[in-house]
């Protein structure tokens, strides 16, 4: 039986390790064309000198009777995303679906956080995800331009602490924080080209989590595995394929539960006639809206 997802062109970022290269997998078994990409670093984005894992994952895939390439590239340089991009198209004619999820790690509080370690963060995770989709809409653009019927998706990798905050994570969490809002604007502005974008915030057991937040160790294989990344990934390729039918949508996604999640929403308004606000007014209004509106949600790492 065809899977969901056949026939399509899927590109997946950071898919050697963890939740990519589950997503990777998965795409593949509901018979889509995956270009298996990674750049092969550490936890921390160190460079390595073993053999990148996504050739691994192509292996895995083609000995599934699946069809996969490996691809290299930084998506967070500008250049080497196009050719990224362009290699899906040269490759099997077209892209259908891009799937980012490449980043890395670089804890600290913000207190004792560098430049570096904000900028590295923001780059990988942001950067990583604008550059590879900048140049997939192109090719969707084009395509719509030219009198195509497209059918294109786009899924993001937004995380909890994104949504909320975690101690700790200030780099981390603001830029993952700027990918939610990247998809609903993505979203509202591609969907002229066919383009559906939808984003999901996975609570998983992965390279950056392994020894932080989850232990693998003394995992019994008769229990099911609420962490196992692979438990997002269905949702990823129904988020990829042609039966997608929602965008600009996040959706949170654990073990055997997912679920939507709302962002920034107008709240309770407090207001005096024809005028604006005095100075010693402020104090009042401010405390009458937070009065009426739901509370937030905890920073992650807050007792």
């Amino acid at each position: 039986m065809a899977g969901i997802c056949q026939d399509r062109v899927v590109i997946v970022t950071g898919a050697g390790r963890g939740l990519g290269k589950a997503h990777a997998l998965e795409f593949a078994r509901q018979g889509a064309k995956v270009l298996v990409n990674d750049l092969g670093v550490g936890r921390q984005g160190e460079m390595s000198d073993e053999a990148s894992p996504a050739d691994e994952v192509v292996a895995e895939i083609l000995s599934m009777g699946g069809t996969a390439e490996v691809n290299g590239a930084d998506v967070a340089d500008w250049d080497q995303a196009k050719v990224m991009v362009d290699q899906a198209v040269e490759l099997w004619g077209r892209l259908d679906t891009l799937v980012c999820n490449a980043g890395f790690l670089r804890d600290r509080m913000l207190a004792n956080m560098s430049e570096q370690e904000w900028d590295a963060v923001v780059r990988v995770h942001l950067n990583g995800h604008f550059a590879p989709a900048r140049h997939a809409v192109a090719h969707w653009r084009d395509r719509s331009k030219a009198g195509e019927e497209v059918v294109a998706r786009v899924v993001n990798t937004s995380s909890g602490a994104g949504l909320l905050g975690s101690i700790g994570q200030g780099n981390y969490a603001a830029a993952k924080a700027g990918i939610a809002t990247l998809t609903i604007q993505q979203a509202a502005e591609w969907g002229r080209y066919g383009v559906l974008v939808n984003a999901i915030a996975p609570d998983a057991r992965t390279r950056m989590t392994e020894g932080v937040i989850y232990d693998s160790q003394d995992l019994d294989p008769d229990i099911f595995d609420e962490k196992d990344p692979a438990n997002a990934s269905p949702l990823v390729a129904w988020l990829g394929s042609a039966e997608c039918d929602v965008t600009g949508r996040m959706f949170e996604i654990t073990g055997g539960e997912l679920n939507v999640c709302d962002g920034w929403q107008h709240g309770p308004v407090a207001a005096v006639e024809g005028r604006a606000f005095r100075a010693d007014e402020i104090a009042a209004a401010v405390h009458e809206s937070i009065a009426h509106a739901p509370p937030p949600a905890p920073v992650y790492g807050v007792n």
